[in-house]
């Protein structure tokens, strides 16, 4: 018969610590530094892009309003990072005003305000997506293709910065 063998490990405690120290530390603020860097790659992909099809004819500037956020709700919802990488009063609607269910409690103003840096750029959808009279010329969707590869490189890079300091820190 075969007998079992056992044998009992003692004093891991700090070194289980450390370990799930830096987990935290490498998928919350390194993960989200590296994150943040990638998506600023795309957001300037995407600056050019607006800037080669922005209308000089018109105040309005599409590529100053571009703008990369945090996205806080995805976060609290599932635990993913996740930024967002869009533009400013992009979701204005024609009167600039919804009514909430039933009425009873008002209006709450929807984006698309002048007062953004490159003024009212509601219409950026239209030339991104098109219209039933106008040719889509889009300027987001190819600036994501594109610059991929780059924004992938340069998570990698910042996310294994991130994780040797975790090392470094938690070996102190």
């Amino acid at each position: 018969m075969a007998e079992s063998i056992e044998f009992n490990l003692s004093g891991l405690d700090s070194l289980l610590g450390k370990l799930e120290a830096v987990a935290y530390d490498v998928k919350r603020k390194g993960g989200r530094s590296a994150l943040r860097k990638a998506a600023a790659v795309i957001s300037k992909k995407v600056k050019e892009g607006a800037l080669r099809i922005d209308n000089s004819a018109t105040p309005a500037n599409i590529s100053k309003n571009i703008t990369l956020r945090w996205n806080g709700r995805l976060f609290k919802q599932s635990g993913n990072l996740a930024f967002r990488v869009g533009v400013l009063g992009g979701a204005k609607e024609f009167n600039n005003t919804h009514t909430r269910k039933g009425g009873r409690r008002g209006t709450y103003p929807v984006g698309g305000s002048s007062a953004n840096p490159g003024g009212d750029t509601f219409d950026w959808r239209f030339i991104e997506f098109g219209t039933s009279k106008v040719a889509a010329r889009p300027f987001m969707r190819p600036a994501m293709e594109q610059s991929m590869a780059a924004a992938t490189q340069a998570f990698t890079e910042e996310y294994e910065k991130a994780i040797d300091r975790a090392i470094a820190k938690a070996a102190q």
